[in-house]
């Protein structure tokens, strides 16, 4: 049964430490921000955090780095100009990296949402990414074998949500919601408005109910990307 939260703090109340947490985003462009700032005041720590990037300027995912939260990331871009806050704790051997290729994250992230044990992709072979893992020849092509990235909990942004926990979401903040809705044990969704079962055309319903456990609506985020608008 879905569970409508009065509030991000009420959300997120059950993360505990040590926890893996997939958190939603493109960079800024569907990034849960008021999410993340929950899970900062709850405190939970040692965690291990799913996310396309390693964090942005000084807010976010790039705050809960900076206050030593994470433990570990998995990513496919952990560098870039405003990851000031990720690479000072890389740097510090304060926190543990996992590189993945974007497209084998995100087919990570779907494999373990559809209950896929494993999957043979060609990116990587060859390269210092494929080191330990299970290689073979198909059809005269070699492969690598990568294995479903699953987490405890998922905070994502969507756009609606009705009270069956249907979500549609917003141009390019839709981005990696859906998967992680479905490869989470709870997910956790911020949404602008919920609705009456019903008042969503099922033909533009993305995430299905059946995959959100917790929703909690945000009147008025404190962040939002030009890109959303795209």
């Amino acid at each position: 049964m879905l569970n409508i939260a009065d509030s991000c703090a009420q959300a997120v109340a059950e993360i505990h430490d040590g926890a893996t947490v997939m958190i939603g985003g493109f960079g800024v462009a569907g990034q849960p921000v008021e999410l993340i700032d929950a899970l900062i005041e709850h405190g939970a720590t040692g965690l291990t955090v799913v996310n396309n990037n390693a964090g942005n300027g000084d807010v976010g995912l790039a705050r809960l780095i900076q206050l030593g939260r994470v433990r570990k990331i998995i990513c496919s871009f952990p560098r870039q100009s405003d990851s000031w806050h990720f690479d000072a704790k890389y740097r510090a051997g304060e926190i543990e990296l996992e590189v993945v290729p974007q497209g084998n994250l995100a087919e990570r992230i779907r494999a373990a949402g559809a209950g896929i044990g494993g999957f043979f992709t060609p990116t990587g072979y060859g390269t210092p990414l494929a080191e330990g893992k299970e290689a073979r020849e198909i059809d005269g092509r070699h492969y690598i074998l990568e294995h479903p990235i699953k987490a405890d909990f998922s905070l994502t942004k969507a756009h609606i949500a009705d009270k069956a926990g249907n979500l549609v979401y917003r141009k390019t903040a839709r981005n990696f919601g859906p998967i992680m809705a479905a490869a989470a044990t709870t997910s956790i969704v911020q949404v602008a408005e919920v609705v009456e079962r019903g008042q969503l055309d099922p033909e533009v319903v993305v995430t299905p109910g059946i995959y959100v456990d917790t929703v909690v609506r945000i009147d008025a985020p404190a962040q939002t990307d030009p890109r959303e608008e795209l």
